[in-house]
């Protein structure tokens, strides 16, 4: 009999009754606990039911980040070359080691920091990224607790709240959910919104300086441009900041991001660091083979043109950005470069405004830069040549703006 003579009530059955091999959760839990009077972090991983993984493999090659592991009797832990393997035992299985907290770069200010009063960091550290092996069958149901040393009042992290200083943990682009993105914990000053379907968080620590209602009223202004631009609503996103010795500029995770709470929210030459920053995380652009251009190009090119189309950038205003931009990058003569400097993403911005120039010339208003934006969203990786062949596909021909000497 085919599936077309089934009565109703048969096919319902087969179409929503959930079949005998569906996955089988088992909860793994983070654990971090804050030592502030010895810089870091304790790191339990807690594992339901441990025969459910064959063994997780980290990366440790920053050296001096990770100390002290250790695992049940029954469970095993070795290094080497780099990397930790754990071989979890049956039953209720733990893996903990600590994290040193602050990190200081060459320039002598932090990314991550931590006070007698909180902490400032990236999950991305207190967890390093790992390959799991795991039965077949089994599904991870990730979530972070943090435990506050006395007297810190709060934590706040880019994923959705469960509880008191409890967040789950949910990648579907990861087999391994581990929780990336910027955690800050300690004496802190927030402020929420909902922009769209987004839960927004503004938050710094006490006394800091970070301008929370500023930076929320110029997100309200450009969010829905935005979002005609990068389709995406993601569920949280939290933006932190502090001042110094933390270091002067913005730092971007797909749910969350670090602004200095000295930069300004437009600076004097038109762009906006905040702005900047927020494209990364809609966007989710990332290049390869010397394209570097590409992701901090867009970047700033919206950070520019988003402000403009939400109507806090005049005519003439314009025009004086694209002077100083002209000005700024006259000596670049090539655009390829594993990483951007200011110059470089200057003179890419003024090549993408005049493709979006050409864009719409030739379709006739039909499309756009946001349409090769959109393009280059859906590839894990963007180079050149991608960047160039969407292009060419929207106009439907070569491109008068793309400068091969400049993109050789």
């Amino acid at each position: 009999m085919s599936l077309r003579q089934l009565p109703l009530l048969a096919v319902l059955l087969l179409l929503f009754t959930a079949p005998a091999h569906a996955a089988r959760q088992v909860d793994l839990d983070f654990v971090v606990k804050f030592v502030p009077e010895q810089d870091v972090a304790e790191v339990q991983l807690l594992l339901e039911e441990g025969s459910a993984i064959r063994q997780l493999d980290f990366n440790l090659s920053d050296e001096g980040l990770y100390s002290d592991f250790e695992t049940d009797a029954q469970g095993s832990w070795e290094e080497a070359g780099g990397r930790g393997v754990w071989q979890p035992a049956a039953g209720k299985a733990r893996l903990s080691y600590r994290v040193k907290v602050s990190h200081q770069r060459k320039s002598g200010r932090f990314d991550a920091r931590m006070t007698d009063d909180w902490a400032l960091l990236r999950g991305d550290d207190l967890i390093p990224a790992g390959r799991v092996s795991q039965q077949d069958g089994v599904r991870l149901i990730s979530r972070l607790r943090i435990e506050l040393p006395e007297g810190w009042k709060s934590v706040e992290t880019g994923w959705p709240r469960i509880g008191e200083n409890r967040f789950r943990v949910d990648n579907r682009e990861r087999l391994f959910d581990r929780p990336t993105g910027w955690i800050l914990a300690g004496k802190l000053g927030s402020r929420r919104a909902k922009l769209g379907e987004t839960d927004v968080t503004v938050a710094g620590p006490v006394g800091e300086g970070l301008r929370r209602m500023d930076i929320l009223t110029l997100l309200t202004f450009v969010w829905p441009e935005m979002q005609n631009v990068f389709p995406r609503d993601p569920k949280k996103l939290l933006i932190v900041g502090a001042g110094d010795p933390m270091w002067r500029g913005g730092l971007s995770r797909p749910n969350s991001l670090f602004m200095h709470a000295d930069r300004p929210l437009v600076s004097e030459n038109g762009t906006s660091s905040l702005v900047h920053e927020l494209v990364h995380v809609f966007s989710r652009i990332t290049d390869a083979d010397r394209s570097d251009w590409i992701t901090e190009g867009l970047a700033e090119y919206y950070a520019i043109e988003l402000v403009r189309r939400a109507g806090g950038m005049s005519e003439d205003r314009y025009q004086a950005v694209r002077d100083h931009l002209t000005k700024w990058s006259r000596k670049v003569d090539s655009l390829r470069t594993e990483r951007s400097t200011g110059r470089v993403t200057a003179r890419a911005v003024l090549l993408l405004q005049d493709l979006d120039k050409e864009i719409r010339q030739r379709s006739k208003s039909r499309h756009s830069l946001d349409d090769v934006a959109r393009g280059l969203m859906r590839l894990d990786k963007v180079t050149t040549e991608d960047f160039i062949a969407i292009t060419e596909t929207l106009l439907g021909g070569g491109s008068k703006v793309l400068d091969v000497r400049l993109l050789r």
